[in-house]
């Protein structure tokens, strides 16, 4: 029996009447079967996308950036703020995998796995937007030191668009190891339940000979630790860095010392949203509503509300210092982005990340499903409006108004931007189709702690009398003496009961009575 449970006021984190075997045909089934109709809807549209972006990115590069709309006021336009949007985007996975295991959070057991898939294809998103920037690709190894024969062109390590390079880099390898080191003994389960040969050896040879043995499980948690350890300062430094390229220049609307945690937590935000989106149209998809609980979502949103009011706090104090510093500069760049030529995003902002999400206090909303989808878009819409804001509505107004210019992006911007999606969504359906969404070990784990049907026969152990618990373990000793072999599916049958935790509770001495038993 196993006397390690969660209390019955607890939502349970898996749903139906599950056992190891069925939970195991429910994650694994879309795998070994053919793609339902949605899925291919979903694919073609992606690999659409896809190429229409190369498309634009082939133009581009072959034009020249003449082909964008920046210009020698507003240097970064659609460009770094999708590539900030996108980074953004790639945080909620490592916040999940790394931070709640640390904390031993069992609901992230079904939404960790999509999380981090997300955040490797995010990453591969934005990593395009900076290196298609530099116009002339073909030279952008220049940025990497090594030994070379250029005399004193050297990458400037005092620049924060460097730092990038190497703290997107970093936290692109740990993630992938830990998206990684995670699909193992899901590998290894297919590998194993595999009906062709040629399935059977790939899956093998991904598995890396994954065969279940204690050592194995040893190996395995110390080093989701260690990468959990890695990944968490990567959660606060990455999106942080990525603000220094912003915070440490002079530019009215830039240079100022919140920006680092105000970019980490907009970053959360949205990439909780977005793991909000995937969710839902997975469970849809895939038919995993057992596993993708409403209450997996509710954890979700009440971590969007905290982010959010975070957000629309450091949207309020940006305000207030830049009316406090009595700066002309900073005072006038604030006065642009609310009045001027760009007030429609900077409105669009406040209503979507500020307003829109404080409607997930209402506990209704926070746990319907279509809500749910539709609040992740528009969260996502209005933290592209904020990178937007930032990038743009700091930079159209320049010191000499003799230089004040208007951007508006062009078809190749707004491809290339499209693009990404394709990439993003291409990569997804693949994932979905050839890899486990849902860590099936990890839901083995919590099945007998926080499965529905685990947690009613618990309520149902907590009732019994000391005389009926004792009557019930003699009766499982003696099965287990008659058959050697016990079937892994026998079920054995608890006296009936109140399974609410209505009936009388036993008293100490009786609890006593039955651990000792």
């Amino acid at each position: 029996m196993h006397l390690k449970y969660e209390s019955f006021i607890r939502e349970p984190l898996v749903e139906g009447k599950k056992d190891y075997h069925q939970v195991s045909e429910d994650i694994i089934k879309p795998i070994e079967g053919k793609p339902g109709r949605m899925w291919y809807v979903g694919f073609f549209f992606s690999i659409v996308l896809l190429i229409y972006g190369i498309f634009c990115v082939c133009w581009a590069v072959y034009w020249g950036l003449g082909t964008w709309g920046v210009n020698r006021t507003i240097g970064w336009g659609w460009d770094i703020t999708n590539f900030v949007w996108w980074i953004g985007i790639g945080h909620a996975g490592t916040l999940i995998s790394a931070i709640l295991l640390l904390f031993r959070q069992g609901w992230r057991t079904a939404v960790n796995r999509a999380a981090e898939a997300m955040t490797i294809f995010a990453v591969m998103c934005a990593g395009q937007f900076p290196i298609w920037h530099m116009g002339r690709v073909w030279d952008g190894f220049f940025c990497l030191p090594y030994p070379n024969s250029r005399g004193p062109l050297w990458p400037n390590f005092d620049s924060p668009l460097l730092w990038d390079v190497f703290a997107i880099s970093t936290y692109f390898t740990v993630s992938l190891l830990f998206w990684y080191s995670g699909l193992l003994p899901d590998f290894a389960l297919i590998r194993d339940r595999a009906k062709t040969k040629l399935r059977k050896l790939l899956y093998g040879v991904a598995s890396f000979g994954w065969t279940g043995t204690v050592k194995n499980w040893q190996r395995h948690e110390a080093l989701s630790l260690v990468l959990a350890g890695l990944s968490t300062p990567l959660v606060l430094s990455v999106h942080t860095i990525v603000s220094f390229d912003f915070a440490t220049s002079v530019i009215p609307g830039w240079h100022t010392t919140i920006f680092p945690p105000y970019f980490v937590a907009g970053a959360v935000f949205s990439g909780f949203a977005m793991v909000n989106t995937l969710l839902v149209l997975t469970r849809r998809i895939l038919h995993l509503e057992e596993y993708i609980t409403i209450g997996h979502l509710e954890a979700m949103n009440k971590i969007i509300v905290l982010t959010g009011s975070i957000v629309g706090v450091a949207y309020l104090t940006e305000l207030f210092m830049s009316w406090y510093s009595q700066s002309w500069g900073e005072m006038a760049a604030f006065q642009w982005r609310i009045l001027g030529p760009y007030w429609w995003s900077y409105w669009a902002m406040m209503t979507c990340n500020v307003v829109s999400p404080q409607l997930f206090w209402i506990k209704k909303l926070r746990r319907n499903v279509i809500f749910t989808f539709v609040m992740s878009i528009v969260v996502n819409i209005g933290m592209w409006f904020e990178r937007f804001v930032i990038i743009v509505t700091s930079t159209y107004r320049d010191w000499i108004p003799g230089s004040w210019a208007y951007y508006s992006p062009t078809w190749t911007e707004v491809g290339f931007y499209l693009g990404t999606f394709g990439l993003f969504f291409t990569c997804y359906f693949l994932f979905a189709k050839y890899f486990p969404v849902i860590a099936v070990a990890e839901i083995k784990f919590i099945l007998k702690t926080s499965g529905r049907i685990y947690k009613e026969k618990m309520v149902v152990y907590d009732n019994m009398s000391t005389v009926e618990y004792k009557g019930f373990i003699d009766a499982a000793h003696h099965d287990h003496d008659d058959h050697a072999h016990v079937d892994s599916h026998h079920e054995i049958k608890l006296p009936t009961g109140d399974t609410h935790g209505s009936g009388p509770a036993p008293s100490s001495s009786e609890s006593e009575e039955k651990h000792e038993a």
